[in-house]
């Protein structure tokens, strides 16, 4: 039903005659006085903007209940030079972060990020700090755009920055324990030259019968990353021999990774006691969202010695396909990956699951940008 308000005089009379035949033939019902007419319309209109107002609460009901982020932070091996520097030009956010992260450890991260010699950057204690404060610091503008998550979860080093992120840990502190995680993991290693490599298109078990088979050194299975993943770690001659066992077994590719240590194995237990010791020195808070452990793959809990798991961490083998898969079983369906590179959203398309997610990958301006324009038009 349409009508208009004419105030001419003249026209007063045809409009409500108009409105009237509009009533009876939408509702069948006669109506003449025109008191009438105008409660009538007032009426309708009310309803009509309480069925507007419905529909309006029911889109944001039913986006709201599609729509549940979950964060993920990368790890060691994802970095490259130049990563972040975009960012930092762009957004004074950026570089708050970056200066904080100089004034606590003394390490300009920002000239090792983005002008440095690779091996510089890939050397573990300055790895590890440039590639947390870069997670940092988009965190900072993705805030300040209000867009939240409900659950994280980090590869390896990256847990360190969810738990940042979930308030357990503080800045400083946080920042400062990474700082010597990466020194400790880089420094307290046993002589000899040491490789890390991904298999693609094995089994766990069959991943774990190549390392078996191996005679010429250690290696084992290290980070158990997703669906038909899997990195082995050890010593540089015996993955170079499991590269060929795999293959001969019929795996699909196997790729070196860009890290220097045997790390998430026994050979770094020297440095899991020294971090253990740092530990003992820093203050975990409650959790202000749920963060998935690599230990296990399962969600931290108030009760659990942190300080025993972050020990561990370095030592036990990275259960990150566990972790993605109870993301999925808490009901996040949106991933945005929150730093250098794009592995681990690789993870998660290769990730066997029924449910359908929607995958984010920010490492720059363009894709920071083009997420938060997302998020605003749903």
């Amino acid at each position: 039903m349409e009508f208009g308000i004419n105030t001419k005089q003249e026209h007063f009379q045809e409009e409500i005659k108009g409105i009237a035949t509009s009533i009876k033939n939408e509702f069948e019902i006669e109506v003449e006085n025109e008191k009438i007419i105008a409660e009538f319309c007032n009426l309708w209109e009310k309803k009509l903007q309480e069925r507007r107002n419905f529909k309006i609460l029911e889109i944001i009901r039913r986006d709201e209940k599609k729509m549940k982020i979950g964060f993920l932070f990368p790890g060691q091996g994802s970095q490259s030079v130049g990563m972040g520097k975009d960012l930092y030009e762009k957004y004074e956010e950026v570089r708050e972060i970056y200066h904080k992260v100089k004034e606590i450890t003394g390490i300009d991260i920002a000239k090792i990020s983005f002008e440095g010699e690779e091996a510089l950057l890939n050397e573990t204690k300055n790895t590890q700090l440039a590639i947390l404060t870069m997670s940092l610091a988009i965190l900072e503008v993705l805030k300040k755009n209000n867009i939240h998550a409900e659950a994280a979860a980090g590869l390896s080093l990256g847990e360190y920055s969810a738990l940042l992120y979930s308030g357990t840990l503080s800045f400083e502190e946080g920042i400062k324990l990474v700082q010597k995680r990466g020194e400790y993991m880089g420094r307290l290693v046993p002589e000899g030259e040491w490789l890390m490599a991904a298999i693609m298109g094995m089994s766990e078990e069959q991943v774990q019968e190549v390392c078996q088979k191996v005679t010429k050194g250690f290696v084992v299975p290290a980070n158990f990353n997703t669906t038909g993943q899997i990195v082995i770690s050890g010593e540089k001659k015996a993955v170079e021999e499991a590269e060929v066992i795999a293959k001969e077994m019929g795996a699909k590719k196997v790729r070196v990774l860009k890290t220097v240590g045997p790390f998430h194995t026994e050979k770094l237990t020297k440095a899991s006691e020294a971090l253990r010791k740092e530990l003992e020195t820093v203050t975990f808070h409650d959790f202000e969202i749920p963060v998935i452990k690599n230990l296990d793959g399962t969600s931290y809990q108030a009760e659990d010695d942190k300080k025993d798991i972050l020990a561990k961490h370095i030592v036990s083998p990275v259960r990150f396909s566990k972790s993605l898969k109870t993301m999925v079983d808490m009901g996040i369906d949106t991933f945005v990956e929150i730093g250098p590179g794009k592995t681990l959203s690789g993870f998660v398309k290769r990730l066997e699951s029924e449910n359908e997610v929607t995958i984010f990958s920010i490492n720059s301006v363009e894709t920071l940008e083009a997420m938060i324009s997302e998020m605003e038009g749903r």
